[in-house]
């Protein structure tokens, strides 16, 4: 019976380790309202040398999905946008829900100054997107994705990525 705290304590320690040294750590989210803070977000303003190249891979069964042509976004992860994500997706991890569901719960944007640390770009045909330029740090990659077939509904699709040490990050979402 005393191994069974043991292997918790051990599984603890290990996961708060996670990610290596120097890896960004997320931080809990407080349970209540977060102030929106344009300081918090500075650290996205500076210029990197890491690169996200991601690619839309998404299936329900036998649904295949798409990006190609639609907007992805990359929200920099900030006390606010995590509890945003906690509220659209209910993970500040990662979901993949239908859009009308997200968009239902999206609370309105504090001010326009929001926008101005939001980062987009377009899936290609091969439903393949990128961000680079990117300074360390974690983020939020959001991506709309459409039933190849035409039939059902759409899906936000959202993951939390962590750049670092001037590389580049492969995502599948």
């Amino acid at each position: 019976m005393r191994a069974l705290p043991a292997l918790a304590l051990a599984a603890a320690t290990l996961a708060a380790c996670a990610g290596g040294p120097g890896a960004p750590r997320p931080t809990r989210t407080p349970p209540g309202p977060v102030e929106f803070r344009p300081s918090d977000f500075a650290w996205s303003q500076a210029p990197g040398r890491n690169r996200i190249d991601g690619r839309l891979v998404y299936r329900q069964g036998p649904a295949r999905f798409t990006c190609s042509g639609s907007g992805v976004v990359l929200t920099p992860e900030t006390p606010w946008t995590r509890r945003r994500m906690s509220i659209l997706y209910a993970s500040a991890q990662a979901a993949a829900l239908p859009a009308d569901e997200v968009r239902a719960r999206t609370p309105s944007a504090p001010n326009a100054d929001y926008s101005g640390f939001v980062r987009t770009t377009t899936c290609d045909a091969d439903s393949r997107f990128a961000f680079s330029g990117l300074p360390d740090g974690a983020w939020f990659v959001i991506a709309m994705a459409r039933p190849t077939s035409g039939q059902g509904p759409s899906m936000a699709i959202m993951r939390r990525v962590v750049t670092r040490g001037g590389r580049a990050v492969a995502l599948d979402l």
